[in-house]
């Protein structure tokens, strides 16, 4: 069969978004559904991951339905089925493993486990057609931060992640303490708009030559020292200088090491990805910085920075076209490491 005539389903199930896509070929989205939890969880100013699996219970069938008359094809048009199976949510996994194991066992078709974050740095495939690798990616969402060597379709190479807290996880915490509602990411984006981002001076760990890892319990720390302190004096706090300061110093890191990695590999591109990719402030300091410094960047619709199967379809894919199927065994999990490949 031609490649380009592949017809994958997709399905994503890792945290809040139950989402089907189908996919012609690698890089074309015939349908890209997504149903998001949010407005559910907001009154608990976070996940519930209880909630969340049972939400994923109930969308996923309809899901997939939409995700096929969307995309005009029938489930025997189908070739192949891809989903995440990690890292995430334990229950919410299961939900999107055990349909597409159905799926694929009903029709006799290949069935293939993704990894999550894999997916995420796929995601640019899908936006920019014509990216290809080698290419450094750094990856930013809220359980993730890493920048990872991309030398091939099936070659990867981690050269460093987060020892603690993740960007995005600290960015939700800092907004909580603050006051602002879930998800705070954006939250924190919004506000720090109107913000000075030379405000308050935060502190940035790792900070050495040539480490690729992230740490930010350290900063989320001194941010809530700061409030804390504050309170005590009875100072009124500047909440936009805050958060401006605060996402100043987060974003500072991440280019500092994402423009040493790009120099240390010999590549000319970045690439970025995640859910935190949608923060303004950062593409917008790592499109100046690549500009300056003469690094191609690319930067994945904003739709397709938050979870969704349309990546984990063309992440699929490429396992597909290397021969790395998964069996009717593949289980979720919940750990599961973006590794060297």
């Amino acid at each position: 069969m031609d490649k380009d005539k592949i017809i994958t389903l997709a399905i994503e199930s890792s945290c809040d978004e139950t989402s089907a896509a189908v996919l012609e070929g690698g890089r074309k989205i015939l349908s890209n559904i997504i149903s998001t939890q949010i407005p559910v969880h907001q009154k608990f100013g976070g996940v519930v991951p209880e909630i969340a699996s049972r939400k994923h219970i109930i969308n996923i069938m309809p899901v997939i339905d939409e995700a096929l008359r969307t995309a005009g094809t029938e489930l025997s048009d189908i070739n192949q089925v891809a989903v995440t199976y990690g890292p995430g949510l334990v229950g919410a996994l299961l939900v999107g493993v055990s349909a597409a194991k159905a799926l694929a066992f009903s029709r006799n078709i290949p069935l293939i486990g993704v990894n999550h974050l894999e997916g995420h740095i796929f995601a640019n495939f899908l936006s920019s057609p014509e990216l290809v690798p080698p290419f450094v990616a750094l990856v930013v969402s809220g359980g993730h931060t890493s920048l990872v060597h991309v030398k091939d379709y099936n070659s990867f190479s981690l050269m460093g992640q987060t020892r603690d807290d993740a960007a995005g996880e600290a960015f939700d915490k800092v907004a909580r303490v603050m006051g602002l509602p879930y998800p705070g990411g954006p939250q924190i984006d919004k506000l720090a708009q109107e913000g000075d981002p030379l405000a308050i001076d935060f502190p940035r760990a790792l900070q050495e030559k040539g480490n690729y890892e992230f740490s930010f319990s350290g900063l989320k720390s001194a941010v809530l020292n700061y409030l804390n302190s504050m309170k005590l004096k009875k100072i009124e706090v500047n909440k936009a200088d805050v958060a401006a300061s605060f996402q100043h110093t987060v974003i500072e890191v991440l280019l500092v090491k994402a423009m040493a990695a790009v120099k240390e590999t010999g590549c000319d591109t970045l690439v970025l990805a995640g859910g935190v990719a949608a923060n303004s402030s950062l593409e917008k300091r790592l499109r100046e910085e690549a500009t300056r410094k003469n690094v191609k960047f690319y930067f994945p619709d904003k739709i397709l920075c938050t979870d969704n199967a349309a990546m984990i379809g063309c992440r699929g894919y490429y396992q597909a076209l290397a021969g790395h199927y998964s069996d009717l065994y593949l289980n979720a999990v919940p750990g599961l490491a973006l590794e060297d490949l």
